[in-house]
């Protein structure tokens, strides 16, 4: 009996984060009769694993050492010829170089995804990295950018032809992630009061992000509106290397009253009912995931202006776009929703919209399966 096509997904670490959802959004709900799955991590997994509920999908951890773990090529080699995948699908950098070996352990069909970029190279300069992707570009059937900038990214710096350049846009659910709820305050998750303005924010603590950088934009913004400095407050949500620091800022600047860092959270959907506004300040993007779940939750989202989030976030329609390390301005931005909060139910209503029409994961998940299909068709 012929079994399904075997995709095999390769990514560094499973580990609660927006391209880490999008894996498995789209494991969970691809039709099971169409493909099966599995999950290669070069380091490790954690208890985001449990987000896959599909049964019949293996995890594996190869636990790669630092730096260039020549071991790992040939673990996966092994692998890859034991369960024989039809297609390896690759996620940013650190796993593209296996395509390689995928070449070599005769997967027919390769695919290679990039979801934004780190902070040790925010613009895609890094000619160590491009010279890689583009002596690799032969190998890779599709390269699938999340945006239109990694897409012209793609195009113009490594050299990939139209016909490989895929654009497929991230995409959320948009019935997990609803309208924000008028309860009355009586919310179990809610951490401050209903009557505070609470600017939100969730994601991986670490540099690119710059979380560092929005506690500087709220102190800045208390200062600034002394009259409602009362009611500000701000929460970061997530677990990475930073969060000590983190909170050592939070503690230095005697805001701890008024700053909530509880780690990594499992109900989302549920706190960001609680935000007023949601606030990216990284300094390098993809289509962040958080910023459409945000959107598809009513919140006007305040951003910088790097990577794919321009093209996301309509300025002054949908919410504010800012330059990238620029406290006073981010704080700027905030402050216009704090003394003008009709803002927040007109921009946030538009976001929505826009969620609906362009980014939900049916579009989304119609865009890999058909890409799976084309390439299988060709090449099996």
């Amino acid at each position: 009996m012929n079994q399904l096509p075997l995709v095999v997904h390769l990514i560094y670490r499973l580990d609660f984060g927006g391209l880490e959802t999008l894996l498995a959004e789209c494991i969970n709900r691809m039709p099971a009769e169409k493909y099966r799955h599995a999950i290669v991590c070069l380091t490790d997994y954690s208890d985001f694993s449990k987000k896959i509920t599909r049964p019949d999908v293996e995890i594996y951890a190869l636990h790669k050492p630092p730096g260039l773990g020549l071991e790992t090529h040939f673990s996966i080699w092994k692998l890859f010829r034991r369960i024989k995948p039809t297609i390896l699908h690759t996620y940013n950098i650190s796993a593209l170089e296996y395509a390689a070996v995928a070449t070599l352990a005769g997967v027919p069909v390769r695919v290679h995804a990039e979801h934004g970029r780190d902070a040790s190279d925010p613009e895609g300069t890094n000619w160590k990295y491009n010279l890689l992707r583009r002596i690799l570009r032969p190998l890779v059937d599709r390269f699938i950018p999340v945006s239109d900038d990694l897409k012209r990214w793609f195009t113009e710096v490594i050299g990939v032809p139209d016909a490989k350049n895929i654009l497929i846009n991230n995409g959320v659910d948009t019935q997990q992630f609803a309208l924000a709820r008028n309860n009355g305050g009586n919310d179990p998750v809610r951490h401050f009061s209903e009557n505070c303005f609470v600017i939100g924010t969730v994601g991986r603590i670490q540099d690119v992000k710059n979380h560092a950088g929005l506690i500087d934009a709220f102190i800045h913004l208390r200062e600034t509106l002394p009259a409602q400095k009362e009611q500000l407050r701000l929460i970061i949500i997530g677990d990475g290397p930073l969060l000590s620091s983190l909170r050592t800022k939070v503690s230095d600047a005697g805001i701890e009253d008024l700053v909530w860092l509880p780690g990594a959270r499992d109900d989302i959907a549920d706190l960001m009912q609680t935000f007023s506004v949601f606030a990216m300040t990284s300094i390098a993007e993809g289509t962040p995931v958080v910023v459409l779940e945000a959107m598809a939750s009513g919140l006007p989202v305040i951003a910088t202006q790097v990577g794919g989030m321009p093209e996301v976030i309509m300025d002054n329609v949908t919410g504010k776009l800012v330059p990238a390390s620029d406290a006073q301005a981010f704080a700027a931005a905030i402050s216009e929703y704090v003394l003008a909060p009709e803002l927040l139910v007109r921009h946030g209503a538009a976001g929505r919209q826009r969620i609906e029409s362009t980014y939900s994961v049916e579009a989304m998940l119609k865009g890999y399966t058909g890409l799976y299909d084309t390439l299988c068709a060709a090449k099996t």
